[in-house]
């Protein structure tokens, strides 16, 4: 099977004027003033309206909404970024959440609209740099975390049981080397929610389509995942994505060869090569292959952590 090594972040965004027009006229009420422009914003998997818009007084907003069609999962992440967006604290290199509110079976949020990009593709290393320098700084500043949130081992254990699956499942087709180690590779990965636990915030899903740079300022967006863990998860989470978006391997900017990284990289990577193996879910036709290819990434940072012939 071919692996696309760099497929696009990005899934299928839906249009400002299909969202339901109950959301769209409580938003242009909150803000004031008809929608004049409506530009969408395409990094992103979610099957959600993600849109830059500016009304006829000038007013300027960045709004998320997603309906329940096709993906009611979609629906849920929504309303758990809504209520973690409403809780960060200003501390949090986040846009300001501006209102949120259900509607009709959509969730909507609408954000302050930061003039900023996505990083540059494949990554320059001026802005790489730029931004491992900001999870570091942020990762510290928020030790012990600002607010109340669940331990990473609630909010991702039931994701990152990969190579537990497949050992089960007897799966066919897998890597040669994950073939000979699948029972080591399960009991490593069982240990990691006690590896990874700590009292940092947590954004737990970091990738370039979630950071914009404005200047010298780095901003973190789409925290629906977000929890409380060891210092190192963001960073040690981003980096298979940096590797297969053209920036260094992981190997290169990771060298701390502690057990407890290498059992989350062992959680990550199952997760990764489990998921790249399952049918797309409903609405989402691109998240498989961008799976797949951070796992194939993440493998080869595994095999060189365990070291196993």
């Amino acid at each position: 099977m071919s692996v696309d090594t760099n497929p696009p972040a990005s899934g299928v965004r839906v249009p400002w004027h299909e969202v339901h027009p109950q959301v769209r006229t409580a938003v242009e009420e909150f803000l004031g003033g008809r929608v004049a422009e409506a530009v969408t914003q395409p990094g992103g998997f979610s099957p959600a309206a993600a849109v830059r818009l500016r009304t006829e007084n000038g007013r300027r907003a960045f709004v998320k909404a997603v309906g329940p069609e096709p993906n009611p999962d979609s629906v849920r992440l929504y309303r758990d970024e809504l209520r973690i967006a409403a809780a960060l604290p200003e501390s949090v290199p986040a846009p300001r959440l501006l209102t949120g509110f259900e509607l009709e079976g959509w969730v909507t949020l609408v954000f302050e609209d930061v003039e900023g990009e996505h990083p540059e593709m494949p990554w320059r290393r001026d802005q790489l740099d730029l931004v491992l320098d900001a999870v570091e700084r942020m990762s510290a500043a928020l030790t012990p975390s600002p607010i109340d949130l669940p331990p990473i081992g609630e909010t991702l254990g039931a994701s990152f049981h990969g190579w537990r699956n497949l050992l089960e499942e007897g799966a066919d087709g897998l890597d040669p080397w994950v073939a000979r180690h699948l029972e080591e590779l399960a009991e490593l990965e069982s240990g990691w929610t006690a590896e990874a636990a700590g009292d940092t915030l947590v954004h737990g899903d970091l990738r370039a389509d979630n950071i914009l740079l404005a200047g010298d300022h780095v901003y973190l967006v789409d925290w629906p995942w977000a929890c409380v863990g060891a210092p190192w998860v963001d960073l040690v989470c981003m980096l298979p994505s940096i590797g297969m978006q053209g920036g260094p391997m992981p190997h290169e900017l990771f060298t701390d060869p502690d057990p407890a990284v290498t059992a989350m990289v062992a959680a990550l990577t199952g997760y990764f090569v489990e998921h790249a193996r399952l049918p797309d879910p409903p609405g989402l036709p691109t998240v498989r292959a961008f799976q797949r290819a951070q796992g194939v990434v993440a493998l080869d940072w595994l095999k060189r952590r365990t070291g196993w012939a």
